[in-house]
């Protein structure tokens, strides 16, 4: 396993070597979900490199980012099965941001206009800002994302097309708990009940899933409100069900289209946010 703090290093390093670089970007707190995206990448690419970076642009709430875990040492302790080509990338913030802290303006159109991109402002131009410059710095061949951020994962590859980079864009399904609930970083930060709680939002959506050819976007809508609300420590934000190409919410579903739901819920203090793919009328 090899570390580096800085990409000038670790880019100096890489042009020693031989081969194809699949790249990781993660914010550390690692959890299985995040090794199922380097298992895939150890299997496609000759190193595997895994940024370890909280990046501040992409917090809308400054608290958030004060209590977003880490745990540098468990990370690395969990990358070990992958020693013989693993890379760790683990920046300071002057390393990716070397003027100032601050996001770029981007133009996703309606990729960026709802869900997370309605109710996190700016979150998607720091997501953008901090992928663009991983990619420029560090040149890899391809770069994997898990897809329950799959509003995240269309806009990076909006990204990836708009400036040209050339990188192959892996999109990896979600990883769940035994129980349902998507494999999270900040599933830490869920005391005992509100965790006992959370596996509901799945559930819901499996509910929705298997319905959605006689129950219309309302009553969805409806239904998983009341259902998550049911109990006290959950608390719906949000609840669309968008075209998977545009991200476009709908109110009416037409028959051969490809549609997802997303939902955001405040569980306590802690947000978690689920997508399940519908499957066509």
């Amino acid at each position: 396993m090899f570390v580096f703090t800085t990409h000038s290093e670790l880019r100096s390093f890489l042009k020693k070597q031989t081969g194809s670089v699949g790249l990781v970007p993660t914010m550390g707190a690692l959890h299985k979900g995040h090794l199922s995206l380097v298992q895939k990448a150890a299997e496609n690419n000759n190193w595997v490199l895994v940024s370890i970076f909280i990046n501040p642009t992409q917090f809308n709430n400054a608290n958030d980012l004060v209590k977003y875990p880490r745990n540098m040492a468990k990370d690395i302790e969990l990358l070990t099965l992958y020693n013989k080509k693993l890379i760790i990338y683990a920046p300071n913030d002057s390393d990716l941001y070397p003027k100032t802290i601050n996001a770029k303006k981007y133009d996703f159109g309606s990729l960026a206009l709802h869900m997370e991109g309605a109710f996190r402002d700016n979150h998607f131009n720091g997501v953008a800002t901090v992928v663009e410059a991983l990619f420029r710095n560090l040149k890899p061949d391809r770069a994997y994302f898990g897809e329950k951020d799959f509003q995240q994962l269309q806009i990076i590859k909006a990204l990836n097309d708009q400036l040209n980079l050339g990188i192959k864009i892996i999109g990896c399904p979600i990883i769940r708990e035994i129980d349902g609930i998507a494999m999270s970083s900040r599933n830490q930060l869920l005391n005992k009940k509100e965790r006992n709680a959370a596996p509901i939002i799945h559930q819901t959506l499996q509910k929705i899933a298997e319905n959605n050819d006689h129950w219309d976007v309302n009553y969805m809508n409806h239904f998983f409100k009341k259902s998550v609300e049911e109990n006290f420590f959950l608390r719906v934000e949000y609840f669309f069900v968008a075209e998977e190409a545009t991200l476009i919410p709908v109110s009416h579903l037409k028959k051969q289209n490809d549609y997802r739901i997303f939902v955001a819920v405040n569980a306590g203090k802690t947000r978690l946010i689920d997508t399940l793919k519908l499957g066509r009328i």
